[in-house]
């Protein structure tokens, strides 16, 4: 089984940190709706070449899920994104989970997706840390700021799971885990052992018809040339 954890940023720490690749294009973290739109087309670069290279399924290692229906489109096995999986990891270890993210200005998109899968009742809450995406790998506090957002969470939402919003946060899961006595979801390997199960199974997008069936054929112009989808 070959499987590809695409981290839509251009950071290769991050990326090392979770055993996956980095598009040659993009911004060095995802922060905004702008720097979300702008990773998608690395991202998709990176499902086409995975196409050629012959992957089975892929993950994608932003909390925003940038690109993911796109995605799905132009491949060929199942493709989860990290705050979808989580979400519904969550749902399977209490009744209601808080999800804890980066800045405050990010919050508003982890609601959006949690209306989208269905998971308005069992989420909470969305809470920000204040920790800028590439300072988790640079604040040596960040783990103690991000746990004590963890249970402040907790407190104000009386959930009974921690997702954590950022991919960058997967290497604290275990630790806040075990600091706060409850469970900790990580959406990298909750995304990945989802893709492993889906793989496993046989199973792939819609089938490859109706919505999720791939593009159709059509030139793209300018900068966006590379993209043509005519074969």
């Amino acid at each position: 089984m070959f499987l590809k954890v695409v981290n839509p940023n251009t950071t290769w720490a991050m990326t090392a940190k979770i055993e996956a690749v980095s598009p040659e294009m993009g911004p060095p973290s995802i922060e905004s709706h702008y720097d979300e739109a702008l990773a998608v087309p690395g991202l998709l670069a990176e499902i086409e070449k995975g196409e050629r290279d012959g992957v089975d399924g892929y993950v994608i290692a932003c909390f925003g899920d940038p690109g993911l229906d796109a995605a799905r489109e132009i491949a060929t096995g199942p493709v989860v994104g990290i705050a979808e999986a989580a979400m519904h990891t969550a749902t399977l270890l209490g009744r209601s989970f808080s999800v804890v993210t980066t800045l405050g200005r990010t919050t508003g998109r982890a609601r959006d997706l949690a209306g989208r899968y269905g998971m308005r009742d069992s989420c909470r809450g969305v809470h920000a840390c204040e920790v800028p995406v590439l300072a988790l790998d640079t604040d040596p506090d960040a783990r103690k700021i991000v746990t004590e957002a963890c249970l402040d969470a907790l407190c104000a939402d009386g959930s009974d799971v921690v997702v954590l919003g950022c991919a960058g946060m997967a290497d604290l899961c275990a630790r806040i885990s075990a600091d706060l006595g409850v469970p900790v979801v990580d959406g990298v390997t909750a995304a990945t052992l989802t893709v492993q199960s889906l793989v496993t199974m046989g199973l792939v997008t819609g089938g490859k018809r109706g919505e999720f069936a791939p593009p159709p054929p059509k030139r793209y112009s300018g900068m966006m040339q590379s993209f043509t989808t005519i074969r």
